[in-house]
Parts: C-alpha cells; structure tokens; sequence
C-alpha cells in the first residue's frame, strides 16, 4: 500500500540544472489530497460525457489558442525546470497547442459504425468515455507530451487528473490550469508529487485509465497496480534505440544523423538514438565525422544540460563501465567542472553487447559504436533487445530497407531520418518499451469503449 504523505514530508527542490540555482520548493500533496483530487474529477464526469463533442473540441481549441499565447512564459519555465534549450522547449509548447487542436478536430469525428441486420432493425457501435483518466507525464518533453494524453481524454469525454513528472512541476502546473480554464470545475485536476503520489493515483480503485510516459521500471509498477483495480494502462516507457548505418551511405551524411540523434536535448528524448551499429567499409570516415559532430558542441551548436545531477551520474557510469571493459572514449566523457548538470558529447568506439551503453538505456548525449561487418549482422544485434521503441536504418538499399522495417521488433522505424513524421502519426511500443497507441487518432480508441446497440421493433400495436 502506498505510504500516508502529509504537508510534513519533504517539498519537491527543483534546480535550474544549467546553473544549479533554486527554481522552486513545491509540496508534495498529501495522501488526502490525492484522494479528493480523484473524487472531484469523478464527480465531474458524468456532466463532462454528456456535453456535445463539439463543445468539448470548443474548449481545446480555445486552450491551444491561450498556449499559443503563452508559449514564450511555458517555454521559460520548462528552460529553468529541466534545461531544455528555450527554442526547443517553445517547439514543444507550440507542438502541444497543435495536439489539441488536432484532438479538438478528430473527437468529434471519432469512429462508430453501424451494422446491416434485419430490414426493421438497426445495431450500432458507439464509441463512449473510459471514465477518469489519470495521467502521468515526464519532464523531457513536458507539454507536448501531456497535451496528447489530456487532449485525448478530454476530446473523447473523460475526465484527467493530472500527476506531472517531480522535475518539472511548476511547468505541469502552470500547464494544467492553462487547459482547466477553458473547462467545466474538475474536469482537469492537478496534483504535484513524487512517485508515491503516482503510486497512490495507480492504485486508485476509481481511476480507468493510466497513461504513463517515463521509464520501464515505473511503468511495470503501474502495470501491477493496474492488475490488481482493472484499470486499462497506456505505457510509453523505456527505449534502446538502434541506428544502422549501411554500407554505401555518405558516412559524413550519416554522422550528422547519428549526432542529431544522438546529442539533441542532451540525448534525453524518448526516441534518441542510444546504440549505433556502422558498417565496417564506411566506419572510419563515420567516425571521424561522429567526432568532429560531438566536438561542435557546445560551442557551435548549442547542447541543452542534463536535467540534474543524478542523471548525470547515470549517463557517467555508463560510459566508466564502456571504457573499463575495453571501448575507445574519442570525445568526451569527463565531468565538467562548474555548476549545473552539464555532460559533453560523447563518442565511443569498439563496443561490445556486455557494455551497458549498448545493452541499457543511457539517455544522455552519448554515441556508443560497433563496428559489424554485415547487413546480416547490425540488423540481428540492433533486435536484439529487451525493448521495442524505435530504430533507425540509414541505408541506399531499398531491399535492406524493406528488412529493416519488416524485421526489426519495435513500434517504430525510421528510413534515412532520425527524427519526423507525419502530424497525426501513432507509436506503438512493444515490450519494455510499453503498449497501447500514443498519439494520432488511434489513442482516441484507447481513451474510449464501444458499446454495442440493437435497436428492434416494438411489439406493440402501430
């Protein structure tokens, strides 16, 4: 059972991680908070579900035109928070604002159909609201990311109460009573904590949906709460993302899309690249150009700080450990001195599968290369994993491509492009890596249960 919180507990301390400066003390809210929180958004339900779909998609439109609005305040916030560099974070914001107005367009036209039974009666399959809709989000990409979960559920007429990730809670907060503006009284709740008060809210006999994105090991803890309340669970979580580089590529080219890949908000982005499998005819040009891309930042381009010192720590070990069991550390690698939670980009040469760069999630700005000496070869080591994310192939072969998406086992792959896609796109991750749709319309399916309807006739007289 989930531990009793009160006001007494410790705060949750947020740092600027570039500076090491106090942002903010936050309370963590209490047991009894919690459990208010779930009874006000669930009472709140019934009038939410009933309301036309078109009011509901009112509404989102109107917060996203209020986010616009806001994006450079929301962008500040998330820069001080979790040190995502001030343009990319307003990408995020404004990327949020269109998820919403991508939901404020698809719920209404969210899919039923009907069934051809007998001439004097009708059937029909309605799509309806799950109920409440807890979601949990993390910091490295804090709006966009909740934006999807919350303009799901509320387009298709749930109920949210909102837990977003400790290191970026004054950016959640400010992001929820946005949206819950523009709503009817505790359709959209709040409520800041740490993992116990997402334990508590996992455990919640009340709650139909959780939505977590953030790493594996919490999301199985949700998982088995789920298990135990029957509560559906939507897990985007953990990734160990794969890039093969062909033989016959540009190694220049390929390098600037490993580095992108790679070394883009610190490396801390669900999709980063985490382990690159390069031929061995273009290896070496490869890695020449990996190393001059890394040694470019941060002084030609710039590179956001790891979110704080713990995660700094992490990525270091990771690399300790490649370098103790024999792998060439070509860039980087070495604690900076100063304040903050900075890590430079890192290139590391002669990995081997025992190596946790290779066999873990790193999630920092970390390139980690094996040489293989076959197509065969990178697509059979790069499936190899316990997770099933993303991966990457950069290749001029359209056979080796047509392989690559066919055979590697994971949600997503991306052909000579490390990052993009279409707006509506959907992930779908496989094992550790979660389960259930993200995005697109097809989480519009996961928010919502079909009730099957036969319609007949009277037995009456006309």
């Amino acid at each position: 059972m989930t531990e009793l919180m009160t006001r007494e507990d410790a705060a949750i301390e947020v740092r600027d991680p570039a500076s090491g400066e106090l942002v903010g003390r936050v309370p963590s809210a209490t047991t009894e908070e919690v459990d208010e929180a779930v009874r006000a958004a669930r009472a709140a339900f019934a009038g939410w579900a009933r309301a036309a779909a078109g009011e509901r998609a009112a509404a989102l439109k109107a917060a996203a035109a209020e986010l616009r609005e806001r994006a450079d305040e929301l962008a500040a916030m998330n820069n001080r928070e979790t040190g995502k560099l001030p343009d990319e974070a307003r990408e995020g914001v404004l990327a949020g604002a269109g998820t919403l107005e991508q939901y404020a367009e698809l719920g209404p036209a969210h899919r039923g159909r009907s069934l051809q039974g007998g001439w004097d009666a009708t059937d029909l399959m309605v799509p309806g609201p799950r109920g409440l809709v807890v979601a949990l989000t993390p910091w490295n990409d804090p709006v966009a990311v909740a934006c999807g979960l919350i303009g799901a559920a509320l387009a298709t007429g749930n109920v949210v109460v909102h837990k977003p990730s400790e290191r970026c809670p004054h950016v959640g907060r400010m992001l929820t009573e946005l949206i819950a503006r523009h709503l009817p009284a505790d359709v959209l709740v709040c409520v800041d904590g740490d993992g116990r008060v997402g334990a508590q809210l996992a455990e919640s006999a009340d709650v139909d949906v959780i939505a977590h994105v953030g790493s594996t090991a919490t999301g199985r803890s949700v998982a088995v709460a789920a298990a135990r309340t029957g509560a559906k669970v939507l897990l985007e979580n953990g990734g160990n993302d794969a890039l093969i580089v062909d033989a016959g590529v540009d190694p220049k080219w390929a390098a600037g899309q490993a580095a992108l890949g790679a070394f883009a908000n610190a490396g801390q982005i669900c999709v980063s690249v985490e382990r690159i499998y390069v031929h061995r005819s273009v290896a070496d040009e490869f890695l020449d150009a990996l190393v001059a891309e890394a040694r470019k930042r941060p002084s030609e381009v710039p590179m956001a700080p790891l979110v704080d010192e713990r995660q700094r720590e992490h990525v270091h070990s990771h690399v300790e450990d490649a370098v103790a069991q024999g792998a060439s550390l070509l860039a980087g690698g070495t604690l900076p001195d100063g304040p903050g939670a900075h890590y430079p980009a890192t290139v590391l040469a002669g990995c081997t599968p025992s190596m946790r760069v290779l066999s873990e999630e790193t999630f920092g700005p970390v390139a980690p290369v094996r040489v293989v000496d076959s197509f065969d070869q990178a697509l059979e080591e790069a499936a190899d994993d316990r997770y099933g994310l993303t991966a990457t192939v950069l290749t001029e072969s359209m056979a080796h491509a047509q392989r690559a998406w066919r055979e590697l086992p994971v949600g997503t792959v991306k052909v000579n492009n490390v990052f993009g896609g279409a707006p509506a796109g959907a992930a779908h991750p496989r094992k550790a890596s979660g389960e259930g749709f993200g995005y697109g319309p097809e989480l519009l399916d996961e928010m919502t249960v079909t009730k099957v309807v036969h319609i007949g006739p009277s037995g009456g007289r006309a």
